[in-house]
């Protein structure tokens, strides 16, 4: 998809969304208009909770997740992971660099990154919160400088399914390193 047609949807996006908050069809009066956003398409639904918290939308060029909140949480049998303010686990990719994301086109619809959500901040993390500019301009979360994901086979908060898939995937711990596998 050329940057020109990037642009216009996510322009598109952000009309959309100021258009809803104009109508006031949501006690959440914020507009989220800033170029982390998440790209809106006529075929994905982008809510903002009223939290802040974290925000889902797919367009032509795969699925982003958005969240300004990484979090600490402690699974069973596994000790200490991230995890996006819903609860969903959050992974890195083992073909990824510091700060340079190498998961795109069809990698991205079942690892969707992590988008920026204003200033992402940490909750019982121990390794530093950061942003990376993804090829299509998009602001990325990272830890410790790795890209972070969300699977889309974790269809509810406290799942872990993406946990060692490919022998390049991994759960994040709160130092922003890959958990070790299981078993």
């Amino acid at each position: 998809m050329s940057r020109h047609r990037i642009a216009l949807v996510l322009a598109s996006g952000v009309a959309s969304a100021l258009l809803l908050t104009a109508c006031g069809s949501s006690s959440d009066n914020s507009a989220n208009t800033g170029a982390a956003a998440p790209v809106a398409s006529a075929s994905a639904e982008t809510t903002k909770p009223a939290d802040g918290g974290t925000s889902t939308s797919s367009s032509g060029t795969g699925h982003m997740v958005s969240t300004n909140m990484l979090m600490s949480k402690t699974m069973s049998g596994m000790g200490a992971v991230i995890t996006d303010a819903q609860g969903f686990t959050l992974y890195r990719y083992g073909k990824d660099q510091v700060n340079m994301s190498m998961c795109t086109g069809s990698c991205a619809e079942t690892w969707m990154p992590v988008m920026a959500d204003g200033t992402p901040r940490g909750m019982g993390v121990q390794a530093k919160v950061g942003v990376l500019t993804r090829d299509d301009g998009m602001k990325q979360i990272t830890l410790a400088g790795w890209p972070l994901y969300r699977y889309m086979g974790d269809t509810k908060a406290g799942e872990m399914n993406g946990q060692g898939k490919e022998g390049a995937w991994f759960a994040v711990t709160p130092a922003g390193k890959k958990m070790a596998t299981s078993g």
